[in-house]
């Protein structure tokens, strides 16, 4: 058995003084991983965060004949980044806090129709069911992310995905 297989079966049952030990002896390695992940120091550190809060409670779980150690933290962490990468969607990191807190309205489309193009968008805007051209808006008007026009309309994120999805291919039918 590994030191890391140790110390887990240690974690296991309630030692404190080894999930210290493992966090000393795997942290740089597990931080690498989510690193490699999220490409985001901040949001890797949280995942290591998560990803070691996961390892306390889940070390009884980890099962010698299944695997290696290392290879099985590894997997935690990867899943902790992965879950941050997916809450975070496709947001970019900007300093502008108000971005994406305006709702947009008829003038926003009217700057959209002052050329030949933006007429035809406009047009083929207005020709989409409410919430089809309220989720294409939100997003690629004001900016926001899937989960973020979720939390907003206060519905679940794929049904979200699924209007934004089948308004575009609406708008690419009308603009062809």
């Amino acid at each position: 058995m590994t030191d890391a297989a140790l110390l887990l079966a240690r974690i296991a049952g309630g030692d404190r003084n080894a999930l210290q030990a493992l966090y000393q002896a795997q942290s740089v390695r597990l931080f690498g991983v989510a690193m490699a992940i999220l490409r985001d120091r901040e949001a890797a550190s949280d995942a290591l965060h998560d990803g070691f809060v996961n390892i306390a409670r889940r070390a009884g779980m980890f099962d010698p004949a299944l695997g290696r150690a290392e290879a099985w933290l590894a997997t935690v962490i990867r899943y902790a980044a992965l879950d941050i990468a997916r809450r975070r969607g496709r947001e970019i990191p900007t300093d502008d806090a108000t971005l994406g807190e305006t709702p947009a309205d008829a003038t926003q489309l009217d700057t959209l129709a002052a050329d030949e193009d933006g007429a035809r968008l406009r047009a083929c805007l207005e020709g989409l069911p409410e919430k089809n051209r309220q989720g294409i808006l939100l997003a690629f008007v004001n900016g926001l992310s899937h989960p973020q026009i979720a939390a907003r309309l206060e519905l679940p994120i794929g049904t979200v995905k699924s209007w934004i999805r089948r308004g575009l291919l609406s708008l690419r039918e009308c603009l062809t």
